[in-house]
């Protein structure tokens, strides 16, 4: 179209074509977002178009931004009957998630060589790039981003609203004991966005070793659920070899992501409405503490149930003074025992 800019609209994982004149404002370019994906206006949440480091006004012209064709914007905001929807839902009608259990015969899946092929594929293919050097004797914590870190889809009016509650002290925590990886399946310019968005990318506390996208995922064939997209933390484990099954664990809100290491994932549950939830989710406190015990107290982390992660009482590990070591150490108490050291 001559004289307008075409811009893209990332939302809900589509992207949507919208056309501007360098004499629009935002307001105008919300009005051409409204017809091309239905979310109205107030309700849009333009998360990475900025000026001079601030959300521009709806005033804010076109021209000033100075975007260049193409430039992709990535939105946040509901649709009316997704409102009214959750709006009207029965308070006692528990949250339906679009997720399923995994049971033995999906089990069996991450052992088909036709997928470890695949895995073996991106673990020669995928370039991971480094943010932060890996720490020796540190285990690794892989972490979803959309609905475990952060509700995508709730409209606010900055990021921090969107956050989930104790998100920096639960990182910071981590690691202590953890090397941790962001793994969302976005693509990587997403990623990043999304992190600067959350302050996750520059914290003084804690640093994130690398992020994945969805080009290291691989696609499996289920026997009930079809062909789906999945998160191998093989591709992980096969770049970076003091990373095994013993010692990694991935949190992600769809149990389906982990087929291919069912013993190594943890379902979260969903952080969805925001704005009504980040005044009560606790999950990442509690979650941080199992992370701690887990840490301090298991061996191998595929031993362990993490599905009953809430009831996880972990057995103290044998201090030098239990049992025969204890009385091992009195005989040398003892007159006449092992010389003093």
């Amino acid at each position: 179209m001559e004289g307008k800019i075409p811009l893209i609209i990332k939302w809900s994982g589509k992207e949507y074509e919208v056309y501007v004149s360098e004499n629009d404002s935002v307001a105008d370019l919300k009005r051409e977002i409204l017809y091309k994906t239905a979310v109205r206006p107030e309700r849009q949440k333009l998360l990475n178009l900025k000026l001079k480091g601030k959300g521009s006004d709806e005033e804010c012209k076109i021209a000033t931004l100075k975007l260049k064709p193409n430039f992709k914007i990535m939105m946040m905001g509901s649709l009316e009957q997704d409102i009214e929807a959750a709006n009207t839902a029965p308070a006692n009608v528990s949250e339906v998630v679009n997720d399923f259990d995994i049971e033995d015969e999906e089990i069996a899946i991450e052992f088909q060589e036709i997928y470890l092929n695949k895995v073996a594929k991106r673990v020669k293919d995928y370039e991971v790039k480094i943010l932060n050097e890996l720490r020796p004797g540190k285990k690794l914590l892989v972490l979803d981003i959309d609905y475990t870190l952060f509700d995508h889809r709730t409209t606010a009016q900055s990021g921090a609203e969107l956050m989930r509650p104790y998100l920096h002290e639960f990182l910071t925590s981590a690691y202590e004991d953890y090397d941790i990886v962001i793994w969302s399946a976005t693509n990587m310019k997403w990623i990043i966005e999304k992190m600067k968005l959350l302050g996750v990318d520059k914290h003084p506390s804690y640093k994130i070793a690398f992020y994945m996208d969805y080009l290291a995922m691989i696609s499996v064939n289920t026997p009930k659920y079809g062909l789906i997209d999945v998160k191998p933390l093989g591709v992980i484990w096969g770049k970076f070899e003091q990373f095994t099954t013993k010692n990694t664990i991935m949190f992600d809100d769809i149990r389906r992501n982990f087929i291919m290491n069912p013993k190594n994932g943890l379902r979260i549950k969903p952080f969805r409405e925001a704005h009504v939830n980040r005044y009560k989710d606790d999950e990442l406190l509690k979650l941080g503490k199992y992370l701690k015990d887990l840490a301090e107290h298991s061996s191998d982390f595929s031993t362990v149930v993490h599905r009953h992660w809430e009831k996880y009482k972990p057995k103290k590990r044998r201090h030098a003074t239990d049992g025969r070591d204890c009385k091992d150490n009195k005989e040398k108490d003892r007159p006449g025992g092992a010389a003093e050291g």
